[in-house]
């Protein structure tokens, strides 16, 4: 057996639960303190060193607004803030445990748990004390198979790290990001590491539907319900049962189309057009956009109920000007699949077309880069990518929208005081001159 880990504290109001891990975790820990309640959480962390935290997102009293162990998170951050957290949650929960990591935890645990991956998690959240780093045991940045390159930046370390905590479940995900940032496939590289990759993923692009084929290609239909219905067909629920549908640009769905489309997902059935029998679906369900649905909401664009159908897990992309630091890495990438796709010799970037791809803003993400570095390998004579080859349309940054209402003012200005303070919450809620509870609860509401 390996060597114990020192000591591991676990908040939890379930006594059962208590007990249950007390034995599960003897043999791994050397000192192992249980508390019922996280009210006396800050006073145990300052009497004595700890090698981890378990604590709980959900507790019987105290802060009852659902985000307790958010807010505990940040207490304990504040006193010990090299100290791991592990959270554990609720099924319902994941999307809180998924913004505990963005804001500080090292990973989560999911209720029921497996408790030889309880066991794994814990003890590998307790070594990572030690090297000072919270990161998933996969260092690979690149995935060859799928094409997936997650790069060197910061905000696509934490992604990899989410996609491979909740790539395995079966929580409906949405992915977000600007035009061209990789959607399409984040959402395959989670199908290929979900329990249903050994079925295909079914896209469908939400944009190209006409009205009148909505429900015939989702749903399918039956012979003889309309004109040149010939045959029976299957639609794409049918077609992705016991696998994974990708709905891309999900925030183009007509809203009087988004009604049907929360009633497949509530009764796991479709019924085909032309049919009035009800058939069993069983999919994972995976929808993108580069909208912002929850503004979308707001506005009376977007049903709220479909909102919170499809968005169990949020995963954001980010821009390519986002992570410069990947513009010359995927450059290179895109360079040699252009050099074998034309059956060019190896090319290589000058100094100068290094930096003024650097420089500029890149509106259109990834698929702008692979545009330009593919035209640039088709019309190169020489061996060097130079220049002059590529030809960049300047960028301006645009200032943000004025605002219309109050709470379009009120999501700037926490945006804005957010990007000041770094993405450091108690100094965002300091200067707004409210509470991080409060915040907290804004943060949700315009889903920031």
């Amino acid at each position: 057996m390996n060597k114990k880990a020192e000591s591991i504290l676990i908040v939890d109001d379930n006594r059962g639960v208590l007990t249950a891990l007390q034995l599960l975790l003897k043999p791994y820990f050397k000192e192992i303190r249980t508390l019922s309640s996280p009210v006396t959480l800050l006073t145990t962390l300052r009497e004595a060193s700890w090698s981890l935290l378990l604590l709980d997102m959900n507790f019987t009293s105290g802060i009852n607004t659902g985000n307790e162990g958010l807010y505990w998170l940040h207490e304990v951050k504040r006193i010990a803030p090299d100290l791991p957290v592990v959270l554990f949650t609720a099924y319902a929960d994941i999307d809180l445990a998924v913004r505990g990591m963005k804001e500080g935890a090292c990973d989560f645990i999911v209720k029921p748990w497996d408790n030889n991956k309880m066991v794994e998690t814990l003890l590998h959240a307790a070594q990572s004390k030690q090297s000072n780093k919270c990161q998933p045991t996969s260092s690979d940045t690149t995935d060859s198979n799928s094409g997936m390159y997650w790069g060197e930046s910061q905000a696509m370390q934490q992604l990899h790290f989410l996609v491979e905590k909740v790539a395995a479940t079966d929580a409906n995900i949405l992915v977000t990001g600007e035009n061209g940032t990789g959607k399409e496939m984040l959402a395959r590289e989670l199908h290929r590491h979900s329990l249903r990759c050994n079925k295909p993923l079914v896209s469908v692009d939400m944009g190209a539907i006409t009205e009148s084929l909505f429900e015939s290609e989702l749903f399918g239909h039956a012979k003889g319900a309309f004109t040149d219905a010939h045959t029976d067909r299957i639609g794409k629920f049918e077609a992705a049962h016991q696998s994974t549908l990708f709905l891309d640009e999900i925030g183009n769905l007509p809203y009087h189309q988004q009604a049907k489309l929360l009633t497949a997902l509530q009764q796991r059935s479709i019924v085909r057009v032309g049919s009035n029998t009800p058939i069993p679906i069983d999919i994972r369900l995976i929808c993108a956009t580069n909208r912002n649905l929850q503004e979308m909401v707001n506005r009376g664009e977007f049903r709220e109920d479909l909102l919170y159908r499809i968005n169990t897990i949020h995963l954001e992309l980010p821009s390519l000007r986002q992570r410069s630091e990947d513009i010359l890495p995927l450059a290179n990438r895109f360079i040699e699949q252009s050099c074998r796709k034309y059956r060019k010799p190896a090319l290589q970037l000058s100094d100068e077309a290094c930096q003024k791809l650097l420089r500029h803003t890149w509106p259109g993400n990834i698929r702008e880069l692979q545009h330009t570095i593919e035209k640039a390998v088709i019309i190169c004579e020489d061996t060097t990518l130079s220049v002059s080859l590529f030809h960049l349309t300047p960028t301006k940054e645009t200032a943000p929208k004025p605002a219309s209402t109050l709470e379009e003012m009120e999501r700037q200005m926490i945006q804005q005081t957010l990007e000041a303070c770094n993405g450091n919450l108690s100094a965002v809620a300091s200067q707004l001159g409210i509470t991080r509870q409060t915040l907290y609860n804004k943060l949700k509401k315009y889903g920031i």
